[in-house]
């Protein structure tokens, strides 16, 4: 039995293949029987700040952020993690400060990030199209996981 205090996050995939980038996430954070966003909003909106203090810099907006969430007394308690994009970068920005580029172009974070990286990495090769492989990462990890579920929304760059 899970307890009704913890926080299960949305499960969020990426897949960067060619010159096409594609972020697919199942829209949900649980805690116990709540569905619950704002937190994920919160660091959104401060990362499109610094985006806005550095215009077409994603690893550098990253990285100040990341700066932030170590510092600031809120933002620091957040257990939460990020996969951003652009054109050129795919970065996990982690509640640690960590900004990290994933191998291979593949990440995956949440709940069941883990099950959905690994259904992405196994299309890698068998798919040309992110979106596709993405939005299927995503259905395996709805099977598998219970805190995932099938409200798939995708945004792609490229």
């Amino acid at each position: 039995m899970h307890s009704p205090d913890t926080i299960y996050g949305t499960t969020i995939v990426s897949v960067r293949k060619g010159d096409r980038v594609a972020i697919a996430g199942d829209g949900q954070v649980s805690l116990g029987q709540t569905v619950l966003k704002s937190d994920a909003f919160t660091l959104f909106e401060r990362l499109e700040a610094k985006l806005e203090q550095y215009p077409g810099q994603l690893q550098r907006a990253a990285v100040e952020l990341a700066k932030d969430w170590r510092t600031d007394r809120y933002l620091r308690r957040l257990e939460a993690m990020m996969i951003v994009a652009d054109a050129n970068v795919t970065l996990v920005l982690t509640g640690t400060g960590d900004v990290l580029e994933p191998e291979a172009g593949v990440a995956g974070i949440g709940s069941g990030g883990m099950f959905a990286l690994a259904a992405a990495r196994a299309l890698l090769d068998r798919e040309d199209d992110p979106e596709a492989i993405v939005r299927r990462a995503l259905e395996v990890a709805a099977d598998i996981c219970v805190y995932t579920n099938r409200n798939i929304v995708v945004e792609t760059v490229g």
